[in-house]
C-alpha cells in the first residue's frame, strides 16, 4: 500500500479549499513546514498568519478572525496547543466561535521526537469541551475530506494528524459525514472499534482472526465527538465482544467514548487496546506501536479475550 501521512493530506486540502472559498484564513505558530500549512501561507501570503512559538496569542487571534466572519484554520503540534487550553475553553469553545483548531504529531507516531512531543492525551482534553467536534482521520484522503467537511461545519472543531506516513485506505469515491461511523467489514464474533492511524492495524488483525474462523467486524471511528452511537450499539448487539484500538491514551479517548455509550446503552465486553496510562519514549513509530501494544497481534489476542 502506498504510505502518505495525514498532515500532508492537511497541507494540500487546506490549499485546494483556500482556492475555492476566499474566507479562509490560516494561522500557524513556527511550524507551518511541519504541519503543512506551508503551502497555503505560499499561495496565500496576505491570508496566513505566522504568530511564532504563542500558541495562545495565535488562538485569541484564530477567535478574533473568526467573530468577524472569517473561517480559520489553526494549526501547531498537538502538544503545543495544550498550552492553549484556556484560550480554546473560554474564547472558542465557550463562544461556539467557527475556530478549526488543527493538530499534527499526534500520538506514538510522532516517533523519535519523544514524549516531550508525543501527545497523548489531546483527544481526552478536547472532547471535554461543550460544542468541540473531535476528528482523527485513518489516512491523507480522509484528512482532505474532513478538512472540506470542516470548512462547511459551523462551530469549533479539533483535526488531530499525524507525523509519520500511514497506508492510503480510501479512495476519492469515498463519503465522509462529520459524525458518522464507517463499516468496513463485517463480521459477528467480535468488533474492532478503531480511530486514526490504527484503522490499518485493525483490518489486518480482521483478516487474520477469519483464518482462524474468527468474523471481526471493523468500525472505523473518524470522529470522536460526536460519536456515532447508532454503530456502537448495534455492534454490541451483534457480537460477543468490542475491542477499541487508538494510538492515543485508552483514559479519555476513543475506548472511553465507546465504553459511556454502552454502560449507558448496551453494556457490554469491552478491551482497550491503547497506550496504557504511561508516557511514550524516543524511537521508531513501528518500534514504538510494537513496545506499546499498538499491532494486529495485540489486537488478535484482545479479541480472543474479548469473545470468551
Amino acid at each position: 500500500m502506498e504510505k502518505i501521512a495525514t498532515r500532508d493530506g492537511y497541507g494540500k486540502a487546506l490549499l485546494e479549499q483556500g482556492r475555492k472559498n476566499k474566507d479562509i484564513v490560516a494561522l500557524d505558530a513556527d511550524l507551518s513546514e511541519s504541519t503543512k500549512s506551508i503551502y497555503f501561507a505560499k499561495e496565500f501570503p496576505e491570508r496566513f498568519f505566522q504568530m511564532g512559538i504563542s500558541e495562545q496569542n495565535m488562538i485569541g487571534t484564530a477567535a478574533g478572525l473568526a467573530a468577524y466572519g472569517k473561517i480559520p484554520f489553526a494549526s501547531s503540534f498537538c502538544i503545543f496547543l495544550e498550552r492553549g487550553f484556556e484560550q480554546i475553553r473560554t474564547t472558542i469553545a465557550r463562544q461556539n466561535l467557527n475556530v478549526k483548531i488543527v493538530g499534527s504529531h499526534g500520538g506514538l507516531l510522532t516517533g523519535e521526537d519523544g514524549s516531550s512531543a508525543q501527545a497523548l492525551e489531546d483527544i481526552s482534553i478536547m472532547r471535554s469541551l461543550p460544542n468541540m467536534v473531535v476528528i482523527f482521520p485513518a489516512d491523507a484522503v480522509e484528512t482532505e475530506k474532513a478538512v472540506e467537511a470542516l470548512v462547511i461545519h459551523k462551530g469549533p472543531s479539533y483535526l488531530r494528524l499525524g507525523r509519520g506516513k500511514v497506508p492510503l485506505i480510501f479512495d476519492k469515491n469515498y463519503n465522509f459525514e462529520i459524525g458518522k461511523g464507517v463499516l468496513m467489514k463485517e463480521g459477528e464474533d467480535v468488533a474492532l472499534i478503531s480511530t486514526g492511524s490504527m484503522l490499518s492495524e485493525a483490518l489486518k488483525a480482521a483478516e487474520e482472526l477469519l483464518k482462524e474462523k474468527i468474523s471481526a467486524r471493523v468500525i472505523h471511528t473518524h470522529t470522536i465527538k460526536p460519536i456515532d452511537k447508532e454503530i456502537i450499539i448495534k455492534a454490541a448487539k451483534e457480537t460477543k465482544g468490542i475491542v477499541t484500538v487508538e494510538d492515543h491514551s485508552i483514559i479519555g479517548g476513543l475506548g472511553s467514548s465507546v465504553a459511556e455509550v454502552l454502560s449507558e446503552s448496551y453494556p457490554k465486553k469491552i478491551i482497550k487496546v491503547g497506550v496504557k496510562d504511561t508516557f511514550g519514549e524516543s524511537g521508531s513509530a513501528d518500534e514504538l506501536y510494537r513496545k506499546y501494544g499498538l499491532t494486529s497481534e495485540e489486537i488478535i489476542k484482545s479479541a480472543k479475550l474479548a469473545i470468551k
